[in-house]
């Protein structure tokens, strides 16, 4: 198995802890030392892996183990988000976990140590005090150092080497990120972190009495007493419970400045990309009556509205392969060998496109099946990267938003997405010249001009209808 940055580094991706498959992350080789300090050999640096092909840095989502627990090899140590999912990340060596660098929460690039592991309990010591004499590595997201500067933060520049920062007290700073305790270092013990979360006390208000400032297990109970006694001795007002009409939504701030989280910064990334692309957009009716009699027939069988119109587009894209292609450097294209068909999902912050390989070759039930664990996946954080970077053909429905039609972007590196509006009750012509009530459905696809062109697009989506209208063959 290889290693992802630097020869010395101890950690890699867990392809067990939350089902990840290692074999599908790219290995990343850093030859530029990023704001390290020479260390020897019985210590040795945590870095921030590479753990997709987009991945630019990684957020903190927690530590798993504690400053002075003893690792063995292969034990999961801490979990990362990345640009589409949390994932762990365990050890390569046995060792002690001397020093955490980027607190839960904190952003690191790919490559920056975050932890120093020491092999002994005797270098524990001599870790700590590097840790303490040198700062992280600036996240590329966050170059400022002040809030002023943090919120007029142009775009993110390359990482730079970090300067050691004068401090006083003899405590190390560590550099600002707006995802962290307002780009303070929290320092405080494992139980203290643990009762925190538990009392539910916000250590960036706690004044730590331990060594060096260090917020220690007393420090938080203090903290959480005076909370409980302020509130008794302050009851809140009766109309203060009762939201006043026109109120935001909980948890929201007006007026504040909110960074991108990590998918948010990845989604921001790929909508700017697809800019370099020419496209344009085709519109078709379609009727959907026979569609909407099969759903109906076999919905108590766990088949989903999704799954059909996945597997329509995928039975439509085998005719007419030019839409299921590719063009990724502008001198040529791929005629894709899968038919893949990734579906936008909706997340917390977010969006991910979880995807439907080989969707032309499932049956409907099987479809349906695997559609449901996508999406339970994507939402618990849990995709791989084959499970959401290999879509060739995108789908994106607002249909069950009453949405009739809307046009979408299309996704870097795929030929084609086609927008999905409502199935809606519509006053049509009969063929015998009489008039009539059909349900009826807008899609408009935007496609890459490089590659497909109108004649393209207008073949396919009278196929997809034919297929829609008559849909004998989704059940097969």
């Amino acid at each position: 198995m290889s290693r992802l940055v630097h020869t010395n580094t101890p950690f890699l991706p867990s392809s067990t802890s939350l089902r990840r498959n290692a074999s599908t992350l790219l290995p990343v080789h850093v030859t530029t030392p990023r704001n390290k300090t020479l260390i020897q050999a019985k210590i040795r640096e945590i870095f921030m892996p590479a753990l997709s092909s987009t991945m630019t840095e990684g957020k903190i989502v927690s530590w798993i183990k504690s400053e002075g627990d003893k690792l063995a090899k292969g034990e999961s140590v801490v979990v990362v988000e990345s640009d589409k999912a949390d994932m762990d990340v365990e050890t390569f060596y046995d060792g002690y976990l001397a020093a955490i660098m980027v607190e839960e929460g904190g952003v690191a690039a790919v490559g920056s140590a975050i932890a120093l592991l020491a092999e002994t309990e005797d270098e524990m010591n001599e870790a700590r005090s590097k840790a303490n004499s040198s700062s992280p590595a600036v996240p590329p997201s966050a170059p400022a150092t002040s809030a002023a500067e943090s919120e007029t933060a142009s775009p993110p520049p390359a990482p730079k080497p970090a300067v050691e920062a004068k401090v006083s007290g003899g405590i190390a700073a560590s550099s600002a990120h707006p995802a962290s305790e307002g780009g303070k270092r929290i320092v405080a013990s494992p139980y203290a972190k643990k009762l925190a979360k538990e009392l539910k006390v916000d250590l960036s208000s706690v004044v730590g009495s331990g060594p060096m400032g260090r917020i220690v297990a007393k420090d938080v109970e203090a903290a959480a007493e005076a909370e409980t006694d302020a509130t008794t001795a302050v009851p809140a007002p009766a109309d203060a419970a009762k939201p006043s009409v026109g109120s935001v939504s909980p948890g929201i701030e007006l007026g504040t400045v909110v960074p991108f989280t990590t998918i948010q910064g990845a989604v921001s990334r790929n909508m700017v990309a697809s800019l370099s692309v020419p496209t344009f957009r085709v519109g078709y009716t379609i009727t959907t009556n026979a569609l909407d009699a099969l759903y109906k027939k076999i919905k108590s069988k766990g088949v989903t509205m999704t799954a059909l119109l996945a597997k329509a587009t995928a039975l439509a894209l085998v005719q007419h392969p030019v839409v299921n292609s590719s063009c990724r450097n502008g001198n040529s294209f791929t005629y894709n060998s899968s038919i893949n068909i990734a579906v936008a999902v909706a997340m917390d912050g977010g969006l991910i496109t979880p995807v439907l390989q080989d969707a032309d070759k499932l049956d409907i039930y099987t479809l349906s099946r695997k559609w449901k664990e996508l999406v339970d996946k994507a939402r618990a954080k849990q995709l791989q990267p084959p499970e959401y970077s290999t879509g060739t053909f995108t789908l994106s429905n607002l249909g069950m938003f009453g949405v009739d039609r809307f046009d979408a972007i299309l996704p870097p590196g795929t030929g084609a997405i086609m927008a999905v509006g409502a199935s809606q009750p519509s006053v049509v012509a009969t063929k015998d010249g009489r008039i009539g009530m059909k349900s009826q459905m807008q899609v408009n696809v935007t496609a890459d001009h490089r590659i497909i062109y109108g004649a393209d697009l207008a073949s396919f989506l009278q196929t997809l209808a034919k297929i829609i209208e008559d849909p004998k063959d989704l059940t097969f």
